[in-house]
């Protein structure tokens, strides 16, 4: 779901994106800016403090040389932290191909278009995680 939404005469378009992965779920709004990136009201490198997630979140803009050129503001619930990195990645991903639709290809190609549906297997009754038994005696 992408919306565009005009804020006022005097500031620029803002664009609204709801990235998913795993069970988590972040709402991602991008406008024109320096390159500040808000989670959850605080700066990326604090709620985000593993470096490979970082890497992971600015691989799209990295991908169309638009490094520091957006600023996002995203909320995130649910899942862990590898899966908040991705829906925010996925959410900004979509913002940017509303943005800048010539870039739509680039994004394609690296797959940041697409919805990871790999979800968690439920754990079945009689054994101790999903697939996994008890371990077997036979005495």
């Amino acid at each position: 779901m992408v919306k565009q939404a005009k804020v006022s005469q005097n500031q620029a378009t803002k664009i609204y994106a709801t990235g998913r992965r795993k069970e988590a779920s972040a709402r991602v709004w991008i406008t024109p800016g320096s390159g500040k990136i808000t989670v959850n009201g605080r700066p990326l490198e604090q709620y985000f403090a593993r470096p490979v997630l970082r890497m992971m979140i600015n691989q799209p803009f990295a991908a169309t040389d638009s490094l520091n050129k957006y600023d996002v503001i995203c909320t995130v619930s649910g899942g862990g932290l590898s899966g908040q990195a991705g829906a925010v990645r996925f959410g900004i991903s979509r913002t940017l191909d509303e943005m800048l639709p010539e870039m739509h290809q680039i994004l394609r190609k690296g797959k940041f278009l697409t919805r990871d549906s790999r979800e968690v297997e439920r754990k079945k009754y009689g054994h101790k995680k999903a697939r996994r038994s008890f371990q077997f005696s036979k005495r």
